[in-house]
This record gives structure tokens, C-alpha cells and sequence, in this order.
């Protein structure tokens, strides 16, 4: 009979621990490539905190939007601009109410750590000058958000129409900074937060804020969430020390 008993508590263990690994399963939280460092401290914080680890996953914001909206299993929803949320959002699948904006952002043109070049982006400032023979890295600027915001500063700027033949257009932020780290590239566009994570490169040149729409990071609550942690991390995420996590990492207020 004990051995009956001890049996059946085994099988009894055995049944119950997939519900119990579903239950602790951190919330799946898909996010701009900018946000590496930032969110994986603020995930890590809440981790400490006793809760399941979230699911990181980095991308540009184009293609996560379009993974969500494909139907990819997701909890929340971090982009780097309002365009690819309000995609989201059109088809259905953000819970309502849940939409904010987290967080703001500076571009900047960077190179190379050891590059002396020094620029002040203006109007008809000499970008084409300063990148030689060489191209100028972007995120892809028909799609990626940071592509989005450099071309329009260039654009208001007088310059566009003089780089982009010259544009090495690439699938995110990060990709783009790294072709400046490598030196494949003299001059890349990214936005501050991003060169500040890298001792590979520095800032030749700060955008005038007015000089492009405004950077914004919303985030929201996906409606096909299941996680029971996904609305507790995003509001952590929002809170005062949520929020001196990304101010530590370079981020602004929106």
C-alpha cells in the first residue's frame, strides 16, 4: 500500500509539473534592438524581485511588429516609434487600455572610437565630405525606425539627397553600429543610448531634436498574452525605479 501511495504522489509530481514551468514562465516581451542593455537590467531586477525571468527578444521594431501580427506567441510589446504600434494596434491585437509610452531618445552620428572627424548637423552641413569614400550605416530607412528618424533629419537638413546613394542600409540599430565598430563604415546614425553601450565608437555629431519627429518608445500589453507576470512587468517597467534603470542607460522621459 505504501509503495501504492508513493507511486501515485510520483505520477501525481509528474502531471502537475508542466502547469507549474507554464505558471513560472516569465512574460514573452519583444523589443526594440536599442533596449538591450537597459531591459535586460530592468528584466534582471524584476527577477530578484522573486519573479520568472521575462523572455527577452530584440529586433528592429519593423520586424517585430510584423512577428506579432503574423501571430507570433508574445506578452508585451516595446517598440522605438509609434508607427509599427499603431500597426499592431490596427490589427486587433494590443489589450486595450494598455498603451503607453515608455521612454525618449537622442540621434546622434557616430564613428569610429579612434575617428577625429567632428561634425554639427545643420542645415547643408558637409556629411558627404566627411565620409570620403566610405558609406554611411543606417538602419534600413523605408522600414527600421532609427533608418525612419536619420533620413528625416537629413531630409530637413538639406543633405538626404547627397548620402543616399551612399547609405549602407542594414536590418536594425545595432547592426548599423556595428559597421561602425568594425570600421566597415566611416559614419553611422544611431540614436544616443545605443553609442553610449559601445567603447567601439564615439559621437562625431548630436541631431537637433527639432530636426526630426519625436522619439518615443510605447509599450503595450499584447491581447494574446498568458503570462500572469506580463501586466506586473509593465509596470515595474513605468515605475520610479523602472524608469531610473533606462534614465541610467541614457534614455529620456518621453
Amino acid at each position: 500500500m505504501v509503495r501504492i501511495i508513493h507511486w501515485f504522489a510520483a505520477l501525481l509530481a509528474l502531471l502537475l509539473a508542466p502547469a507549474a514551468i507554464a505558471q513560472e514562465r516569465g512574460p514573452v516581451v519583444l523589443a526594440a534592438a536599442s533596449l538591450q542593455e537597459s531591459l535586460t537590467e530592468a528584466a534582471n531586477v524584476w527577477t530578484a524581485k522573486g519573479h520568472a525571468k521575462p523572455v527577452l527578444s530584440f529586433a528592429a521594431s519593423s520586424a517585430l511588429a510584423r512577428q506579432v501580427i503574423a501571430g507570433a506567441p508574445a506578452d508585451l510589446f516595446l517598440s522605438a516609434d509609434e508607427e509599427w504600434m499603431n500597426a499592431v494596434a490596427k490589427a486587433g491585437l494590443l489589450r486595450p487600455g494598455t498603451r503607453t509610452t515608455l521612454l525618449g531618445n537622442r540621434l546622434v552620428l557616430i564613428g569610429p572610437a579612434l575617428s577625429k572627424v567632428r561634425l554639427t548637423p545643420a542645415r547643408g552641413f558637409a556629411l558627404a565630405k566627411a565620409l570620403g569614400t566610405g558609406r554611411l550605416a543606417l538602419a534600413d530607412p523605408d522600414a527600421v525606425p532609427a533608418g525612419k528618424y536619420a533620413k528625416a533629419a537629413l531630409t530637413h537638413l538639406g543633405v538626404w539627397a547627397s548620402v543616399a546613394a551612399r547609405v549602407a542600409p542594414v536590418e536594425n540599430v545595432r547592426a548599423a553600429m556595428a559597421l561602425v565598430e568594425r570600421g566597415a563604415a566611416p559614419l553611422g546614425i544611431v540614436y544616443a543610448t545605443d553609442a553610449r553601450a559601445s567603447k567601439a565608437v564615439r559621437v562625431v555629431g548630436v541631431f537637433p531634436a527639432s530636426s526630426h519627429p519625436p522619439i518615443r518608445y510605447p509599450v503595450a500589453l499584447l491581447k494574446a498574452s498568458r503570462s500572469r507576470d506580463a501586466a506586473g512587468f509593465r509596470a515595474f517597467l513605468l515605475s520610479k525605479q523602472g524608469r531610473a534603470i533606462f534614465a541610467r542607460h541614457g534614455f529620456s522621459a518621453p
